[in-house]
């Protein structure tokens, strides 16, 4: 833990840096939100000390690591012991800090719910230039609780301790073909409440709809039978390998390591965007650069320059609105916004991938994203744009599938665009006890309020 110590010391001389008064940020060199911010001239926190794993505890199945540290980073620590954290997010740059005070999700958390409700105990930087360690009980468990989904403006995670769970050497698929999304939904459903399928257990459980009459289910049981493995780091691409006639149910064999990072090489599907998946392209294409961090690069030049609307313009077609948004449904109404959605939004395939709630303790353990405890949810995640009709707001997409979130009695997650007003986002985001804990340990309000962040762009 001695590197710890440094990272912190590093931490606390750039906090003494900042002039009193100014908004205390964070100096990251990449980032998984995308959601546009102003630009500040002051500089952040030094966070580059904290992006160590500081120690695996292999019999207590355990891992101490930096708020910084990234999920890539942990994983390459813990599989050589046969141990993974419990929901691994997608993409390899998702820090741990920010997959619990962000929302990170997976193909687990339908058993194991979120990244952080799989945390002891962490160390969290608050307002104050404090560092307090916060637990589910004691003192400071009103912060432990109130952190999930608060995006840095109650603090930023210095040290986080996580469980770890065993894993075998390799996840066996198997891709279930639906022609209807009611019998999809209902069989997502009974997955995730027997946790098995035609008498075979499911350890991990996803999902993409491809249309109204073509989705699928991938289910995953982790094994250590021997056998060849695919790969889809290469030419092949991982979401199109899920595809078939339905037939007969399509069966493939990952590593356990490729399985996390299945999603990584073509970040989903969106690396179509760039041309990836053009086999003319990607076979020049470096493979170090098949990787989500470097897509998100190019996204961040097109932000920055208005590069595909200057390319719409000059093709004579409309600007487009981006939508990228994952929201939370009951699974009960999963059917009905996905019919809404294919009806309405311009954009296929979409991700599916179910949630429960470990903590059950309370009704809504987690204040500032209050999901039912006891509810199965399904993560619906879309990632593209559409284009703006003649007389259409710019927003107008994104504001139709808030509602219709709201509508269905869903939630949002606000790593990217949102456009609530301020009445209606206290009131999805535990806006009161947020101002609770605002009170409590950012007195002086030196962190962005987290309106302020997702929808004012702060």
């Amino acid at each position: 833990m001695g590197g710890y110590a440094g990272g912190l010391a590093t931490l606390r001389a750039s906090w003494a840096a900042i002039p009193p008064g100014e908004r205390i940020r964070l100096a990251k060199r990449t980032s998984n939100l995308f959601r546009a911010r102003e630009r500040s001239g002051v500089p952040g926190l030094d966070v580059s000390g904290l992006r160590e794993v500081f120690a695996v505890d292999v019999e207590a199945r355990t891992a101490e690591v930096g708020g910084m540290c990234t999920y890539e980073d942990l994983v390459d620590a813990t599989l050589p012991h046969g141990l993974a954290p419990l929901v691994v997010p997608q993409l390899k740059t998702i820090t741990l800090g920010g997959a619990v005070t962000g929302l990170g999700i997976e193909s687990t958390s339908f058993r194991d719910g979120l990244p952080h409700e799989s945390v002891l105990e962490m160390d969290i930087l608050t307002g104050t230039g404090e560092v307090i360690t916060c637990r589910p009980q004691g003192v400071h468990a009103d912060l432990f609780h109130g952190f999930a989904n608060s995006y840095g403006s109650l603090g930023y995670a210095t040290r986080l301790l996580i469980e770890l769970a065993p894993v075998a050497r390799a996840v066996a698929l198997r891709h279930v073909r639906f022609d209807d999304l009611e019998s999809l939904a209902s069989t997502l459903e009974r997955i995730v409440e027997t946790q098995a399928h035609e008498g075979e257990e499911v350890h991990y459980l996803d999902g993409v709809v491809f249309s109204a009459t073509e989705s699928y289910l991938v289910l995953g049981r982790q094994t250590d039978e021997p056998g060849p493995t695919s790969d889809y780091t290469g030419m092949d691409i991982y979401y199109r390998s899920i595809q078939h006639d339905g037939s007969t149910t399509q069966h493939d064999l990952l590593t356990i390591k490729d399985y996390l990072w299945r999603w990584d090489t073509d970040w989903f599907w969106c690396s179509r965007a760039f041309g990836a998946q053009n086999p003319r392209i990607r076979r020049w294409w470096p493979k170090r650069l098949l990787r989500s961090s470097f897509y998100w690069k190019l996204v961040a030049l097109d932000h920055r320059h208005a590069i595909g609307d200057r390319i719409e313009t000059r093709h004579g077609r409309p600007p487009r609105e981006r939508v990228v948004q994952d929201v939370e449904i009951p699974a009960r109404r999963t059917v009905e916004f996905l019919r809404w959605f294919l009806d309405h939004v311009p954009i296929e395939p979409i991700w599916l991938c179910p949630l429960r709630l470990r903590n059950t303790s309370s009704p809504h353990p987690w204040p500032l994203y209050p999901l039912r405890a006891g509810e199965t949810y399904v993560n619906v995640g879309f990632w593209s744009s559409v284009a703006i009709s003649p007389g259409q707001a710019p927003d107008a997409v994104n504001r139709q599938i808030e509602q219709v979130v709201a509508d269905l009695g869903g939630h949002k997650s606000l790593y990217s665009d949102s456009f609530y007003d301020r009445a209606t986002f206290d009131r999805l985001y535990g806006g009161a006890a947020l101002r609770d804990l605002k009170d409590r340990y950012d007195p002086d309000r030196r962190l962005l309020d987290l309106h302020d962040k997702a929808v004012r762009r702060q």
